[in-house]
């Protein structure tokens, strides 16, 4: 695995794509020591999500 995400957070944001739904926290790139319970996060309608374990911020692209 990667230390790197998948795509780079822009800001405190982290941009993701519609192939990467549906949206769960923690991503499956991120580091195993840094997980929390999964959660799905439901980003479709607004383009925007907030973790309520970690408070990631996740941003939908187009």
């Amino acid at each position: 695995m990667s230390n790197q995400p998948a795509t780079p957070p822009v800001g405190n944001i982290i941009l993701v794509n519609r192939a990467d739904l549906p949206l769960s926290c923690p991503r499956p790139e991120d580091e195993l020591w840094n997980m929390h319970p999964r959660v799905y996060l439901p980003i479709e309608k607004t383009g925007e999500a907030s973790c309520p374990y970690c408070g990631a911020r996740y941003k939908l692209k187009g």
